[in-house]
């Protein structure tokens, strides 16, 4: 039976084809718009990355150094100009300039262009605090060919960070050069960052007509009351863990589903009850909240142009959680939460701040402290490693703290069965079968990220009766199920397969519609109808275009691998794990494949070569070693 061929050639770009402004900078701006301008002006948005001559250096560059396991660097200025002499691991020496500054507070990290137009964020950065160097990574060994090296694929600007800390960002990677022609509006996050590219509205304001599509002012993104979904979305392009659909900053405005793949509450993200673990950036975090499912907006709490946080203290909750109430809010019981007979702690203490309880803190990066956005109610007495209470009394444990909470609150109803204990037994393999996790799934009440995420782990159950369960979910409101409910129809017969799935290729948002085509790789065209056909087409041809914007990505060429293995492409798949290699020689989980790859494309002597070569750079790789003893002449 003939499938869905490998690789197309064409693909939709990601950016829709209508007319949109231009860019004009934000230096157009200030004019008309002096206080929003002044706040903007000092903020960490306006300071993500800035010119290295403009002014907000804050680290010591007067001929100081730094070492660490092996390597050294020396900071100076020539000049004017900020140099670091860079001596590696293998004994390499090299001087680099300072290209560009990232960040101002609490650290200060520096980028070097090491080849044209290709920047590596250095990862010997400024403490503005403490005012020292520090290495970001100090327990990980980074020698040079070490793909987590700050040389490497992962440290990479253009690639891994450039499209959150610019306005207008174009990546323009050439994956046959392996290099970048990177453009930018304007470095930093700037007014049309948020607000959209202004030409248009500088003709608005000189009376012109403005297009239909556009907002009343001209911009393409709309702020203002009873925006609030769109509002989030927008700052949820930057604040997510996710993986982006296009080569750059999509205009501001677009549905973050259209733009994005959300990452759901995954092992190594996040704790299983959804408690912040690695740097997920707080929309994952924020979406579990019942703030979000009240309509509570980034904005009710943080200043928009100053980024700033509207009030001291408990002030920020205390504008709404307070006997007076918010009448924007009239589900919200109006108490005194600020008292001890309240947050059972002195006043003025560290454990009177709802913070403390209430979005505990990770410091990320060495320094960088990031509170969980789920504002949720400690529960100590889930014994899931991560609790508000033993974060503080550490000498305690968690079975301390479950009982003090129960002593506080003793008719609490906050202590019913929760979702985590659910996750946790689905991810360690103690579940015994699906019910808990379809529960969860298909509970309205229950939001939208954590039902996603209940799907995601039903995959290891798939079953035909697992896909009659969940499809209903094939249509639930919220695109974060709809695309991870998809691959539960693995199981099905192939007629409700298809039946279930042909909607979803035509959904108003692009990430759904991805999801929905990946499924379709291993249905025979020839169970389609033309027009069934033509739509699988469209979806594949999105895919591969949301693809094709990641080719610098590793982890990409692992996948293509992955599907060319599928299609028995052996010549396709070997040269996508070449890449894998070739982008980060220290990924264990190609070099096999390449061998065996090479072996059954070119012969023995091709196989023994690339696994020469790999057990050059990782001469205990286990799956090497076998490789050896059987390819032995």
């Amino acid at each position: 039976m003939r499938r869905w061929a490998f690789f197309l050639i064409l693909w939709v770009p990601f950016d829709a084809l209508a007319q949109t402004p231009d860019y004009v900078g934000s230096e157009q701006c200030v004019e008309c718009h002096t206080d929003e301008a002044e706040a903007w002006a000092e903020s960490h948005h306006a300071l993500a990355w800035t010119r290295a001559d403009d002014g907000h250096v804050k680290a010591n560059f007067n001929e100081t150094r730094f070492d660490h396991d092996g390597m050294s660097v020396d900071f100076k200025r020539n000049e004017g100009v900020l140099q670091a002499h860079v001596t590696e691991k293998d004994g390499a020496k090299t001087l680099y300039e300072v290209h560009s500054v990232v960040g101002i507070e609490p650290l200060q990290q520096y980028l070097f262009e090491t080849e044209p137009g290709r920047f590596q964020s250095f990862d010997v950065v400024w403490d503005t605090e403490e005012k020292r160097w520090f290495h970001l990574y100090p327990d990980q060994d980074l020698p040079p060919d070490d793909g987590l090296h700050w040389t490497g694929p992962y440290k990479n600007w253009n690639a891994r960070c450039a499209e959150c800390h610019a306005t207008g960002f174009d990546k323009n990677y050439d994956a046959q050069t392996r290099s970048y022609a990177s453009v930018q509006a304007e470095i930093g996050v700037g007014c049309e960052a948020c607000h959209g590219p202004g030409s248009t509205h500088i003709d608005w304001t000189q009376g012109q007509s403005v297009d239909a599509d556009l907002s009343e002012f001209g911009f393409t993104m709309d702020w203002g009351k009873g925006r609030t979904e769109t509002e989030i979305q927008q700052c949820a392009g930057c604040h997510s863990r996710r993986e982006a659909h296009g080569d750059g900053n999509p205009i501001p405005g677009t549905p973050y589903h259209d733009a994005y793949n959300l990452a759901v509450l995954r092992p190594g993200l996040y704790h299983p009850d959804g408690q912040i673990s690695d740097e997920v950036y707080v929309y994952g975090s924020f979406l579990q909240s019942k703030m979000y499912a009240q309509g509570v907006s980034c904005m009710n709490c943080h200043e928009p142009h100053s980024a700033e946080l509207k009030a001291d203290g408990n002030g920020v909750c205390t504008q709404c959680h307070s006997p007076a109430g918010n009448p924007d809010f009239p589900t919200l019981k109006a108490k005194d939460y600020d008292t001890p007979a309240h947050h059972r702690h002195a006043e003025g203490t560290e454990g009177a701040q709802c913070t403390s309880c209430h979005m505990i803190e990770r410091v990320y990066m060495g320094v960088d402290g990031r509170r969980d956005h789920s504002f949720r109610i400690p529960r100590p007495d889930l014994g899931l490693g991560q609790d508000a209470c033993t974060d503080c009394h550490q000498a305690e444990d968690q079975a301390w703290a479950a009982q003090q909470v129960e002593a506080w609150f003793p008719d609490s109803i906050h202590r019913r069965a929760h979702y985590g204990t659910a996750f946790q037994s689905a991810l360690t393999g103690q579940a015994e079968g699906p019910d808990e996790l379809l529960a969860i799934a298909t509970d309205p009440e229950m939001a939208g990220i954590v039902r996603a995420t209940a799907a995601y782990l039903l995959q290891s159950f798939g079953s035909e009766e697992v896909a009659v369960k969940t499809a209903s979910l094939l249509s639930d409101p919220d695109p974060l199920v709809r695309a991870n409910a998809a691959p539960l129809q693995r199981q099905a017969t192939l007629p409700d397969q298809v039946q279930r799935l042909e909607p979803l290729l035509s959904d108003p948002l692009r990430n759904v519609r991805i999801s929905a085509a990946k499924e379709f790789l291993n249905i025979p065209s020839q169970s389609l109808k033309p027009e069934q056909q033509a739509l699988v087409g469209q979806g594949m041809a999105e895919w591969q275009g949301a693809i094709s914007n990641r080719l610098d990505f590793p982890e990409t060429h692992l996948v293509l691998g992955g599907m060319a293995v599928t299609f028995r492409n052996a010549p396709a798949a070997e040269r996508a794990f070449r890449e894998v290699v070739t982008l980060d020689p220290q990924r264990a989980e190609a070099w096999p494949m390449l061998v065996q790859l090479a072996q059954i494309n070119r012969g023995p002597e091709a196989g023994r070569a690339a696994l020469e070569e790999g057990l050059t750079i990782l001469p205990e790789d286990p799956g090497l070693l076998q490789l050896k003893s059987q390819l032995s002449p």
